[in-house]
């Protein structure tokens, strides 16, 4: 029997197996940001203990930066410890560090991939949930807690019980106007935020293979958030003329033989997977969610499911989801009045993603009623933006752009979003003030957040495009 893909990479990476317990894993590459880091280092020092690769380990803030005015002082106290904080340890231990304002800054789960350091066959921790990001090269990528960052600091090495594998399958070809973030939010409407709990995802398919590297990235980046530890992509052509020529990538020989090595990452004809679900492209349209979980999501011309459909032991917790939210069960989000519009997050601020949104504004006007943020996802896709004359169009339209970070995806520097105020959000979590107290998120693809905030309500975005030019 073949192995999965999954297996030939996790297994590769095995130093040692503990009977009845948990293996010990060689991790190829330590991302470290600003907020899940300082305790690690703080352990290290305690102990007396440097960084046992240091060469591997690359750091960068992204959580607390401001995407404004970032050639000044961080107001927010905490905001600028942090920051402060992480390139004061990066240079005590010889660390990587791109630090604000450097160019090759940005949110971290953008800068792996667009710099090259996240590559086919690796594998990658950071102590953030959406690490799984950088499955879409074809590694196996996780988010670990403050002390397992300390052990891999250490030891280049983690402790991890090895997960189960799960192959979803997408087959066919998705429609006009329908993105990589809504074969996720789909997704999760169907497999629940739990639904993948204790499997490793490989995402195959006709409708995977067709997505641009960037939706792969999408798409792996949200594999969290229906319970999986993580998802990856085979790495195929697309993949390796994507990491061709980046920074940080294989020169020369040495590409030559990576090529050849990565060509057989691959789950064999013959693998068996622990479980293994297959969807139709067809079946999904732009996605918009209409409560406090990812999970809560639906086709933008549906309607919020009515209460009777609702199993009895889950009732009570959708109502008050509901009520948080301001919607009642069977109401239609079309037409639904939107406040805020924010474009960015390592989940959509790579430049496809600014693409998409401009191919929806271009020629329009932003709403009045709609203060919309646009953050790139580094510093990398800001020039992009510039290169390509987005910047103008968007301009045009009544848009700004700002400086690279996390922005608005979470509570946790200066772009949040107002109690009450509804957001159109292209990131990655809805929860109940996770993008501000009170504060009320609908998850949707950079298409339906610029219709959003043309339109100044909730509008499916293929009413605007025309898919012809």
């Amino acid at each position: 029997m073949a192995n999965t893909l999954f297996d030939k990479i996790w297994d590769s990476h095995v130093v040692q197996h503990v009977e009845d317990g948990p293996e010990q894993l060689y991790i190829d590459r330590l991302y470290c940001h600003e907020v899940t880091s300082p305790q690690a280092f703080e352990g290290m020092r305690a102990r007396g203990i440097k960084c046992f690769r240091p060469g591997n380990i690359f750091c960068m803030p992204d959580h607390n930066t401001p995407t404004h005015d970032q050639d000044k002082p961080i107001e927010d106290p905490v905001s600028k410890t942090q920051v402060d904080t992480l390139a004061k340890n990066a240079e005590e231990f010889g660390l990587n560090h791109f630090g604000m304002l450097n160019p090759k800054n940005g949110i971290i789960h953008v800068v792996g991939p667009e710099r090259g350091l996240s590559l086919p066959g690796m594998t990658i921790v950071c102590g953030d949930s959406h690490t799984s990001t950088h499955g879409a090269m074809g590694a196996v990528a996780f988010g670990i807690g403050t002390s397992e960052v300390e052990m891999v600091m250490a030891s280049q090495c983690i402790l991890q019980q090895k997960p189960k594998s799960m192959r979803i399958n997408i087959q066919g070809t998705l429609g006009k106007g329908v993105t990589a973030k809504d074969i996720a939010l789909y997704l999760m409407s169907k497999l629940t935020t739990s639904g993948a709990t204790g499997y490793f995802v490989e995402y195959a398919g006709s409708a995977v293979r067709n997505l641009s590297m960037e939706g792969r990235l999408t798409l792996c980046n949200l594999s969290i958030e229906m319970g999986a530890r993580g998802g990856f992509i085979a790495p195929d052509e697309k993949t390796f003329e994507y990491i061709k020529g980046r920074e940080y990538a294989p020169k020369g020989e040495e590409w030559e033989k990576a090529v050849a090595y990565w060509k057989t990452l691959k789950s064999g004809d013959d693998a068996v997977f622990d479980k293994e679900l297959t969807f139709k492209a067809e079946d999904i349209e732009p996605m918009v969610t209409y409560g406090t979980n990812p999970g809560m999501g639906m086709g933008i011309t549906e309607s919020i499911p009515a209460l009777d459909t609702v199993p009895e032991a889950g009732k009570a917790s959708y109502l008050k989801s509901l009520d948080y939210m301001g919607f009642k069960p069977g109401q239609k989000l079309l037409g639904t009045p939107v406040d805020y519009v924010f474009l960015g997050a390592c989940t959509n601020g790579r430049i496809e993603d600014f693409r998409a949104f401009a191919s929806v504004v271009k020629g329009k006007k932003k709403a009045d009623r709609v203060t919309a943020w646009l953050v790139p996802g580094s510093w990398m896709v800001s020039e992009q933006i510039k290169e390509e004359g987005i910047d103008k169009v968007l301009e045009e339209a009544g848009f700004e752009i700002r400086q690279p970070g996390c922005s608005a995806c979470l509570a946790m520097n200066d772009d949040k979003i107002p109690a009450g105020k509804l957001a159109v959000s292209t990131s990655n979590r809805n929860f109940e003030g996770r993008q501000g107290p009170g504060a009320r998120t609908v998850l949707a693809s950079p298409l339906v957040a610029a219709a959003a905030a043309v339109t100044g309500e909730i509008t499916d975005p293929r009413t605007l495009i025309n898919f012809e030019c």
